[in-house]
C-alpha cells in the first residue's frame, strides 16, 4: 500500500536527537510536511526497549502517533563494528552509559577498537513509518566504512568523526550534509521508505 502526499497534512518526525532531525528535514522537507514532534505538541520520552533498531523505530513512531494522532515517522540507528561482534549497535547512543554523550561514546570506541586490524563497520538504520489506526511502512538502509584510530574532521554527530565512508573516501567529520545524505545509511533508508509512500501510478 502506498500514500500520496495529499493523503497527510504532516508527518511528524519522532525524535529528539537535533542532528537525525536536520537530516531528515533535509532529504524530506520538499516533498513532504515535516515537522519534529516538539514543534506538533509531543514533550515525552519514549524508552528503547526494543532488541532491534526495528523494534526501538516501531515504538517511538507508534508512541509520538497515538499520542498526537497523525502520521508519525522514526529512526533507530546505530554503528555496527564487526570485530566488536557488531556492537555497539541498538546501544550505539548511550555505549559509554548514561546520559547520552557523543564524546564520551567516541573515546570508548577508541579505547575498545587499540590495536585490532579489522576495522571494518557499517551504519545500520531502521526507518518506520506509522499511521493512526496501526498501518506500518517500515525500510532499512545500511552505509559501509571502517573505523578510525582517532577523530577525523567536526561535520555531523555521533561517531560520523570516526566513520570513514568507503562510498566517499574519508570520514563523514569530513563530508557536507549533502555528501553525507547521498551515500548514509539514513538517506538510503528514507529513499525506500518515500519510494513506499509515493503511489507511483
Amino acid at each position: 500500500m502506498c500514500y500520496t502526499v495529499s493523503d497527510m497534512e504532516k508527518i511528524v518526525i519522532a525524535t529528539s536527537n537535533e542532528g537525525k532531525l536536520k537530516e531528515i528535514k533535509e532529504m524530506l522537507g520538499g516533498r513532504f510536511a515535516v515537522v519534529s514532534m516538539k514543534e506538533a505538541g509531543f514533550h515525552g520520552e519514549v524508552e528503547e526497549t526494543g532488541a532491534t533498531f526495528y523494534e526501538n523505530a516501531l515504538i517511538k513512531a507508534k508512541a509520538v502517533s497515538d499520542a498526537l494522532g497523525v502520521p508519525a515517522l522514526a529512526d533507530d540507528s546505530g554503528l555496527e563494528v564487526k570485530a566488536l561482534g557488531f556492537a555497539p549497535g541498538v546501544f550505539s547512543a548511550r555505549y559509554a552509559g548514561e546520559p547520552c554523550d557523543n564524546a564520551r561514546n567516541r573515546a570508548l570506541l577508541i579505547k575498545n577498537m587499540r590495536g585490532m586490524t579489522d576495522r571494518s563497520a557499517r551504519f545500520a538504520c531502521c526507518m518506520v513509518f506509522y499511521k493512526p489506526g496501526g498501518e506500518i511502512i517500515s525500510a532499512e538502509g545500511f552505509t559501509e566504512g571502517r573505523v578510525l584510530e582517532a577523530e577525523d574532521g567536526e561535520n555531523g554527530f555521533g561517531y560520523d568523526s570516526l566513520f570513514f565512508s568507503n562510498d566517499l573516501g574519508k570520514s563523514f567529520g569530513r563530508a557536507t550534509d549533502e555528501e553525507k545524505n547521498s551515500v548514509s545509511h539514513r538517506g538510503r533508508a528514507l529513499k525506500k521508505l518515500t519510494e513506499k509512500l509515493e503511489c507511483r501510478g
